[in-house]
């Protein structure tokens, strides 16, 4: 049998052959970007504050936006490592934890008209609790948001520690309410006697009626804490990393969640989460082990 070969359908199919072998991913070649978002609230409550923000770099990047939001930091940062996801905002403990076992890398973070590139953790507790400072504590019952969130456990549970007092054995109970929302919420509705949460969160949570300012009080306040920061994964195309860049860079005043604003995305690296692997180190932390 004779089979003729048309020269010009070879090499097409050989430049589509080499296009889907050298593509950097199936969600690129696409022209989706998938990115997964911090579990600090309600999922659609999430996707819902950060509608301006997809909606923003799917027109800068020409690219179908998706959001994801995971039930935990671990389901974001194992998303990134298995590469079902692009790009991400992290807690500044969980990005360190993700970088740990995914090649990703820290590039921009947030400044809105209340918070600048630092945050603060606090603990609150119900006036009516009888809780107004750490040594107040003991035997209460407790919320922490996650173990791997920064504000809502890891800072927190560095200053018992500082203080003198063994988080696994100073409260009658701890519970991880899984976000700041839940723990605000347990703590309004008595179901703990305190809680940590972000000092931002703690804002919206007033703004929102998950909490009444009157009922509750901040009986401590951490150091400065490195903002939370978006992530890419270092595999992306250079020209990609490029262009997500420069959309985050062109971010000015525009709406986050119900009363705040994001100021502008100022750049950042890697090395400016030292200090949360030193406060890891100090308190025996093993990183890999919170996987």
């Amino acid at each position: 049998m004779n089979i003729r070969i048309n020269a010009r359908a070879l090499g097409a199919l050989v430049l589509a052959s080499l296009a889907c072998a050298l593509a950097p991913g199936v969600t690129w070649a696409e022209a989706v970007l998938n990115m997964g978002l911090v579990p600090g609230e309600d999922p659609r409550v999430m996707v819902n504050d950060n509608q301006a923000l997809l909606d923003h770099l799917q027109k800068s990047l020409h690219m179908e936006v998706k959001p994801f939001v995971a039930t935990d930091y671990n389901g974001v940062i194992e998303a990134l490592r298995s590469k079902k996801l692009d790009v991400a905002l992290l807690g500044p403990f969980s990005y360190v934890l993700a970088t740990t076992i995914a090649d990703v890398e820290a590039f921009a973070l947030l400044e809105t008209q209340k918070q600048g590139a630092t945050y603060r953790a606090v603990i609150i507790a119900r006036k009516d609790h009888g809780v107004t400072s750490l040594k107040d504590l003991a035997g209460k019952t407790f919320a922490f948001v996650d173990p791997s969130s920064t504000s809502g456990h890891l800072f927190p549970k560095a200053a018992l520690i500082k203080a003198g007092y063994n988080p696994d054995t100073y409260f009658s109970r701890v519970i991880y309410s899984g976000g700041h929302d839940a723990s605000a919420i347990a703590v309004q509705n008595g179901k703990v006697d305190a809680a940590a949460i972000a000092d931002a969160l703690l804002e919206v949570a007033y703004s929102r009626g998950m909490l009444k300012a009157d009922e509750v009080r901040v009986i401590w306040t951490s150091e400065p804490i490195p903002g939370a920061p978006v992530v890419y994964r270092r595999d992306l195309p250079e020209d990609l990393k490029a262009k997500i860049r420069a959309a985050f860079g062109k971010i000015h005043d525009m709406p986050w969640g119900p009363k705040m604003t994001i100021k502008r995305w100022v750049a950042t690296n890697d090395a400016a989460y030292d200090v949360i692997r030193e406060t890891a180190r100090v308190l025996g932390l093993d990183l890999k082990k919170m996987q």
